[in-house]
């Protein structure tokens, strides 16, 4: 005979009454002391776990816009103009070709011309002449570098600082740490039309709560109904639905009392409650039917120009994440004929990406939105060789993960300036490389969080997005 199968059904268990009255009042007594239970990995409200809190120092950005060229695009077609490459066409890289995927030729040169612009004179491929309006507002990292030539591995890593295990997204983190000054939509949102490599693993929140995890909307659909399925209950008026979640919000309590603390019920609790207030919110966040005429004619009529749209609508309304992978998959992956595939790629993005900086600009957002745009690594310098199992046709760029270049405007970062270079022929980082923890710890620091301290107890140790490492680029700060 089972001895607690009798006791009344609150009755507490050995552990869950040493965890509670032991090591639980000892938690509390440890973040007093500290004075920020957020740092020590402790749930930052008992309330609406969204709800808008201070960052730990003072901030220069309130929210993320990033731009994810999802695929690589490639840095010397694009931002990082090589000379070099027209001098070697045909024949073997004097210093020699780095290992990728691959095997690789002789130099391949930019199909594309660079100009300067701006008083800057920053140099900017001319499939961007949009972009290319605002690079006194831009600043250029042309020394990234991340640890493997793979779209999976490389793709989890720029969004969540490991690219193997099991980690939360950047994105996940900024909305633990800052929660979103919307309580009515999610602090965290991915567009995609379709999903990027790796999918959904892209904005999960791993270990954290599941309440900052991404919200993911396929924008191959347009209306604001298609694009979030279910957003209307056609069956219950709100007063009805609100009784009902109350009653539901009721019997979880008594579930939670029953059996201790569940993340997993605490998200979808959160979850129910969130889709409620979304009815509204969410219709009118999506609609860009809304804007004015000019303002859509500005951004184009392209999907990506579409997001884009979206995006600003977001973060006017206190989205505090918004990320617009270009497309499906991995749509930059350039590995043949390039000249052709960056030139269309760059075409459905240039002008909703141009319009997005004025439109920011000119509304006042853009001091406070920090706009990131990159992919996941760039390409190679020189040709990718036609093979058995390989796309290439002679005419392509494989994987470069040694050097590539990301670009940030607004939110704190220092506008007109280039930071660091790859070598002569633009394939590895030699001047100031940056490393994605590197990346990753200098957005936390314009949101207002030391990457070192914004951390949440797992498993018996303190994780964080930077891992290990990490060091704030100061020289691109404002």
């Amino acid at each position: 005979m089972n001895p607690l199968e009798h006791l009344p059904p609150r009755f507490l268990t050995r552990r869950q009454m040493l965890s509670r009255m032991g090591t639980g009042l000892g938690l509390l007594g440890l973040a007093g002391v500290v004075g920020d239970p957020r740092l020590l990995g402790v749930a930052p409200s008992p309330g609406n776990p969204l709800a808008a809190r201070p960052p730990a120092f003072p901030a220069r950005a309130k929210h993320v816009i990033h731009i994810y060229l999802n695929g690589g695009p490639s840095q010397v077609d694009t931002f990082d103009p090589k000379p070099a490459l027209a001098k070697w066409a045909g024949r073997a890289i004097p210093s020699g070709n780095l290992t990728t995927e691959r095997p690789l030729g002789a130099a391949l040169p930019s199909p594309f011309a660079f100009h300067r612009h701006g008083k800057s004179g920053i140099e900017v491929s001319e499939i961007f002449p949009n972009l290319a309006r605002h690079v006194d507002e831009i600043c250029f990292v042309r020394s990234m570098h991340a640890n493997t030539p793979n779209h999976e591995q490389s793709m989890r890593l720029m969004n969540c600082g490991d690219e193997r295990l099991s980690r939360p997204s950047y994105g996940a983190w900024i909305t633990y740490g800052l929660g979103t000054e919307n309580e009515n939509l999610p602090g965290y949102i991915a567009m995609c039309p379709g999903l990027p490599v790796s999918d959904v693993s892209n904005w999960r929140s791993a270990f954290l709560p599941g309440i900052y995890q991404g919200t993911h909307i396929n924008t191959k659909k347009a209306r604001p109904d298609e694009l979030i399925e279910n957003i209307a209950n056609a069956r219950l008026p709100r007063g009805a639905q609100r009784r009902q979640l109350d009653l539901l919000a009721e019997l979880n309590a008594d579930h939670r009392r029953t059996r201790g603390d569940d993340p997993q019920l605490e998200a979808r609790i959160q979850s129910f409650e969130l889709a409620y207030r979304m009815q509204l919110a969410a219709t009118d966040a999506f609609d860009i039917s809304r804007e004015p005429e000019s303002v859509r004619r500005l951004y184009g009529d392209s999907v990506q120009s579409r997001q884009l749209l979206i995006a600003r609508r977001l973060v006017e309304r206190g989205v505090r994440v918004v990320q617009c992978y270009h497309g499906d998959v991995q749509p930059w992956d350039s590995h043949d004929m390039i000249a052709d595939a960056h030139r269309n790629l760059a075409r459905e993005v240039d002008q909703g990406i141009g319009a997005l900086l004025s439109d920011l600009k000119q509304r006042g957002l853009l001091e406070e939105t920090l706009v990131v745009c990159g992919g996941e690594f760039g390409r190679t310098p020189a040709v990718e060789l036609p093979g058995p199992g390989t796309p290439g046709n002679g005419k392509g760029r494989d994987h470069n993960h040694w050097g590539f270049t990301v670009w940030l405007a607004g939110g704190g970062v220092k506008g007109g300036h280039v930071h660091g270079a790859t070598d002569e022929f633009g394939f590895r980082a030699v001047d100031k490389p940056v490393h994605v923890h590197d990346l990753h710890a200098t957005m936390l620091h314009l949101l207002g969080f030391d990457h070192e301290k914004l951390t949440y107890r797992h498993s018996g140790r303190d994780f964080r997005l930077t891992d290990v490492a990490g060091q704030v680029v100061r020289e691109i700060l404002a």
